[in-house]
């Protein structure tokens, strides 16, 4: 087909230029796109980076599609205690799924959960009270398993959604992998095995997708009610609420260190900026309280509301071959609350053009600050203008082609 049409081409000149339309054809040949020059686009960062611990393995990220903002520690999967809870909440949360303000379905309690619920007492691990035959409601158990970290209840969940922990394992196996979260493996329910493991950067991206389920923020937000309550299940996920944080797991086993998983969210002129995070492997409740301390000063200073760019900031330079110039610059620029914590980079496409009037949008600069990505459209700051004829004649090799182009296609 390129062959055709280049012969068709060349044909085409040989014949205008045979028969004497030469004139005509060049004067109605459509001109050449402009050049296009991209600035490099140099703007002062009053930005403050995240601060984050030396110690353990920490990750923040502000959507669940990644990538994280900042990340710090242990870039390995490690153990991850309680937080492996929250993902079985998430998957039973799928299989079995309930309204955001109801008690959901009724979870049996058999013997099997009763002798689940000594064997952890008896194991000192962290157990909430049930006997055989109680009616526990699908919300009241997420309460236990939550809020109360209860094992004996997270086993019960898994089991009850899906007929026993092991088929449940294989299903969080599977909701891992089309969830993306390739670091990230259980072997139970509870997150005391120290092959449940993950990374900090795929528990950030957990964290989003925990408070982005319609179920789970209620259940972290609401006080503990009914049999939950009766049962002494009390909020222990809670955490630094004055400085804006959500505490989603707060957990601790020997393999681990102690663990938090959270959401946090930042305002700045009236506009909310929300974050999510995970501190793993951290040595001690001060450490964590440390660094958590740390972390939100930074982002109360590094998260700001205003301009991805200011508007008529110069971004390209275009150039016709027949001499004329103007520059692209930031139209309407969009307003975003961010964390800003360096420098932003530009890319700008067009579709190609040829003339344009002043203040036309003529590209579009694709403006890449951290994880937040913006598109602003750029307008030309002055009109160009049509070559005079005396070029359009001077060009025939540069305008003929284009002519016959228009009819035989790419």
């Amino acid at each position: 087909m390129r062959v055709l049409r280049g012969f068709g081409i060349f044909a085409g000149v040989l014949v205008i230029l045979a028969v004497g339309l030469y004139g005509p054809v060049t004067l109605l040949a459509p001109l050449p796109d402009a050049d296009m020059s991209v600035h490099h686009v140099e703007l002062d960062s009053t930005g403050t980076p995240p601060a984050l611990p030396e110690v353990g393995a920490t990750a923040i990220a502000d959507s669940a599609e990644g990538p994280v903002l900042a990340q710090s520690g242990e870039s390995e999967p490690v153990p991850m205690a309680g937080i492996a809870k929250v993902l079985m909440a998430l998957v039973v949360l799928d299989a079995k799924p309930m309204t955001p303000e109801g008690d959901g379905e009724t979870v049996p309690i058999t013997s099997r959960d009763f002798l689940r619920y000594n064997d952890y007492q008896d194991a000192g691990a962290r157990a909430v009270t049930v006997y055989t035959d109680d009616t526990w409601s699908q919300r009241a158990v997420l309460q236990a398993v939550l809020l109360g970290s209860s094992n004996n209840h997270a086993d019960t969940l898994a089991a009850w959604a899906f007929g026993s922990v092991d088929e449940y394992v294989d299903a969080a196996t599977a909701w891992l992998d089309d969830a993306g979260l390739d670091d990230t493996s259980v072997v139970d329910a509870t997150g005391l095995s120290a092959d449940d493991v993950s990374t900090a950067s795929d528990l950030s991206r957990l964290a989003a997708l925990a408070m982005a389920n319609p179920v789970i923020p209620t259940v972290l937000t609401q006080e503990v009610s009914g049999i939950a309550k009766t049962r002494g299940v009390e909020n222990t996920t809670a955490y630094m609420a004055d400085r804006g944080v959500t505490g989603i797991s707060r957990s601790f086993t020997t393999q681990a260190g102690i663990c938090l998983l959270f959401a946090a969210t930042v305002t700045v002129d009236d506009a909310e900026y929300t974050f999510y995070g995970a501190l793993i492997r951290m040595p001690d409740w001060n450490s964590l309280d440390h660094a958590m301390d740390a972390l939100m000063s930074s982002a109360e200073k590094g998260v700001h509301t205003g301009p991805v760019l200011p508007a008529d900031t110069p971004v390209a330079t275009f150039t016709t071959p027949w001499g004329e110039k103007a520059t692209g610059v930031i139209g309407s620029s969009a307003t975003a609350t961010r964390w800003v914590s360096g420098k932003p980079s530009v890319q700008v496409k067009t579709d190609g053009f040829a003339l344009a009037t002043q203040g036309d949008i003529v590209a579009t600069a694709t403006v890449s600050e951290g994880t937040s990505v913006v598109e602003i459209p750029v307008k030309i700051d002055s009109t160009i203008q049509s070559p005079d004829v005396l070029w359009k004649l001077g060009h025939p090799f540069t305008l003929i082609p284009a002519f016959f182009g228009q009819f035989f296609g790419d």
